[in-house]
């Protein structure tokens, strides 16, 4: 879908919309032949500017039938636009209409190229494998006008366009069924942010064996897909920010629980456990794209987790890069040991100041915060304010939850340095503490266990039914808002 930006109304719009707040409503002035009915006809559907209500008729404009679309938004909040540009598309996108027109004269730059944003956000869907579509379920928008404030919104714009497309990468990756993407695959459809400037370096199953990654390579050992650790690199501080901000994502491209194995109802989710990692790439996409002034560094450790005659079996012991050894007495509880060799690399290799893990990592958060937040551990409250107000600024929410040494005593094994599981409750924080115990002195972690949030059941205000694009965009804002200046 292609974005522009002009001071007129196109000729060949065929969805107009407008932005009004409650205060503005009933004085707004429509620029339209028909201004009165659509304020009147909108009074009578109860429509009253109420933030997030939305209203949309057809009436006539220049000689041809047109959709009018109505959608309030709350007082001076600029992200709100973000949601209700998310509205149009997901009003029109399948209508028949090829051309909306945004009015935003009475918006500011930011508002209107908000508007844009979520609009291209909420437009994203995956198609390519419904042969048998039927025409009315086809996209049909083509292109998005912003009319008003257009030499502002257009030079806001690229920095947008670029999160849009970390976004669209991490949706696609997260979307694309476990036959199409598995490690090898993964790291194959990030070869392109080379093209930004991306570093890119890949670790083999040999490289990570001599480097001793006893725990990631034994949640492979079951799958005829190799694992595989993807590295991006960016710099855009031309080598003055000296510690890099780290990333890391799980990357288990399907999880059937191994020897642990999962009931059979549902499994076919699991193609989206390697959300984490999906969200690390788009994320460095984003940077990459719009010129991010910050050094990050991306990890994604890539495997498959299946249960054949090689697999490994609860009551296994591995032991991880950093020399600490586990006893796995559940073999779905297999995110926490690929991360802890990714955590363990990237502190040996980069030494960064702050480090943020991303997975799909426990049933336990989904019980405790449904679809609605993200869970946030950490070991620096500096860290987490940070992230907890970019989850806000960025609409990709968190809710942290605590640490201590009350729970970490609860993953102690009587044989190894710690078991991967410890009792049915405080599970989600029992995985954290166990991922801090890969956390060298000094360095600020947190752990953002996202297995709530990045499939969705139904459609969002920028997303559709399925993935969500969860992290980029918090990621982003985080970078953004603590590491350039």
């Amino acid at each position: 879908m292609k974005i522009e930006f002009a001071n007129a109304r196109p000729a060949e719009a065929d969805v107009l919309a407008f932005f009004v707040t409650k205060s503005s409503f009933d004085g707004f002035q429509f620029p339209l032949q028909n201004a009165q009915m659509v304020h009147d006809t909108a009074k009578l559907a109860r429509f009253k500017g109420d933030a997030g209500q939305s209203f949309l008729l057809i009436a006539e404009e220049d000689g041809k039938l047109v959709r009018i679309v109505l959608l309030a938004v709350a007082e001076g909040d600029a992200g709100d636009y973000q949601k209700a540009g998310g509205d149009i598309i997901a009003k029109v996108q399948t209508s028949g209409a090829t051309h909306v027109a945004i009015h935003a004269e009475n918006l500011s730059a930011k508002a209107a190229a908000e508007a844009a944003y979520g609009a291209t956000l909420r437009n994203w869907r995956m198609d390519k494998y419904r042969t048998k579509l039927a025409e009315t379920s086809k996209p049909t928008v083509q292109a998005v006008t912003v009319v008003g404030a257009a030499a502002e919104a257009a030079a806001l714009w690229p920095s947008y366009a670029a999160i849009a497309e970390g976004v669209a990468l991490t949706k696609e990756l997260v979307t694309e069924p476990a036959n199409i993407i598995y490690p090898e695959s993964f790291v194959e459809r990030c070869q392109h942010l080379r093209d930004l400037g991306v570093e890119i370096t890949v670790l083999d199953e040999k490289q990570m064996a001599e480097l001793g990654m006893g725990a990631l390579l034994g949640v492979a050992q079951g799958s005829r897909r190799p694992a595989r650790m993807l590295v991006m690199k960016w710099d855009g501080t031309g080598g003055k920010q000296e510690r890099p901000v780290a990333f890391v994502g799980k990357g288990v491209t399907f999880d059937t629980g191994g020897i642990s194995i999962k009931p059979a109802a549902g499994m076919e989710d699991m193609k989206w456990d390697m959300g984490g990692a999906g969200a690390v790439a788009g994320a460095m996409k984003a940077l990459a794209g719009r010129k991010a002034k910050a050094y990050v560094v991306g990890v994604c450790g890539l495997v498959e987790n299946m249960p054949d005659g090689n697999a490994q079996r609860p009551g296994d012991i591995v032991t991880s890069m950093s020399g600490q050894t586990i006893e796995v007495l559940n073999t779905d509880a297999e995110g926490r040991l690929v991360l802890c060799d990714a955590l363990h690399w990237v502190q040996e290799n980069y030494n960064p100041e702050y480090v943020v893990d991303l997975a799909t990592l426990t049933g336990a958060i989904i019980i405790s915060l449904g679809n609605e937040h993200a869970g946030l551990f950490s070991n620096s409250d500096e860290l987490s304010d940070k992230l907890t107000a970019a989850g806000k600024a960025s609409g990709d929410l968190l809710w942290r939850f605590p640490l201590s040494k009350a729970y970490d005593k609860l993953i102690d094994s009587p044989i190894a340095d710690m078991k991967n599981i410890g009792a049915r409750g405080a599970g989600s924080i029992t995985a954290a503490q166990f991922l801090q115990r890969f956390i060298k002195d000094g360095v600020k972690w947190a752990h953002l266990d996202i297995a709530g949030t990045v499939w969705a059941d139904k459609a969002g205000p920028v997303w559709d039914k399925g993935a969500t694009g969860f992290g980029v965009r918090l990621l982003d804002r985080f970078v953004a808002d603590n590491f350039e200046s």
